[in-house]
């Protein structure tokens, strides 16, 4: 099983280093070169599709970082009436299939007509959907807080704002940051709402798809295998961050 998950990326970092004669991908191996790590910025549309991507991804974990640590933050301290509504809606999001998500957003546009399909559009379907998993982790960590830290601290005549940025906001960050990460990767990596949000907006695996009816360059390999090593630092910079102070 392990080797079934994992040999595509294996193959994918094996073929960033395929000495292809023609500059387009087979299955053939033909030989070890660098020069697809050396020339990674040599084709435009590439570069630029990976430039929307991170153009898009930073923002949209940002504002979701903050949005889901606001929200996980309730529902993880507060008892209040729409509690149980606001949850269902969050294990919703995250659990409805992506073409659905995606579709629906592409309604919502389209009827509103307030913003062309294109950057915009991506930039807030990504927030949309990586709020809920921002608002889960934090909420997780916000639960598993000690409460009497913070009465303690109120104790000792701190008002609650200090309270909160000296107290819980230490606590809580592993939990925020590790969701920030989470937001980024999931942003950087979607495929299925992008394609039905972005209009003429390429991002990296717009890109890549469309290349596939022509035949896709090596510097694919070559991206997919940085943004997968990429991913694997931040899930363990993520994994680090959840378990500090546990």
């Amino acid at each position: 099983m392990i080797l079934y998950l994992t040999s595509p990326v294996f193959l994918m970092i094996l073929y960033s280093f395929n000495d292809i004669p023609q500059e387009r991908q087979t299955l053939r191996f033909w030989g070890f070169t660098l020069d697809w790590w050396k020339n990674l910025f040599d084709i435009p549309g590439l570069t630029a599709a990976l430039q929307h991507s991170l153009a898009v991804a930073i923002p949209s974990a940002l504002a979701a970082t903050a949005l889901g640590t606001l929200l996980g933050l309730a529902l993880g301290r507060y008892r209040f009436a729409a509690r149980g509504v606001t949850n269902f809606v969050i294990f919703l999001a995250i659990a409805v299939p992506e073409i659905v998500l995606g579709s629906s957003l592409l309604s919502l546009f389209l009827t509103t007509q307030a913003v062309p399909l294109g950057y915009w559009t991506t930039l807030l379907s990504h927030i949309s959907f990586s709020v809920p998993f921002v608002a889960v982790v934090v909420r997780a960590r916000v639960q598993g807080m000690d409460r009497a830290l913070e009465d303690a601290a109120q104790d000792l005549f701190a008002s609650p704002v200090t309270a909160f940025f000296k107290v819980t906001l230490p606590l809580i960050m592993p939990g925020v940051v590790a969701g920030g990460l989470l937001a980024f990767v999931l942003s950087l990596d979607d495929f299925v709402i992008t394609n039905f949000v972005s209009g003429s907006f390429q991002t990296f695996p717009i890109w890549v798809y469309g290349a596939t009816r022509i035949g896709l360059p090596p510097q694919v390999n070559v991206m997919g295998t940085l943004l997968f090593i990429t991913g694997l630092v931040l899930a363990l910079l993520a994994a680090a961050f959840q378990r500090k102070r546990t």
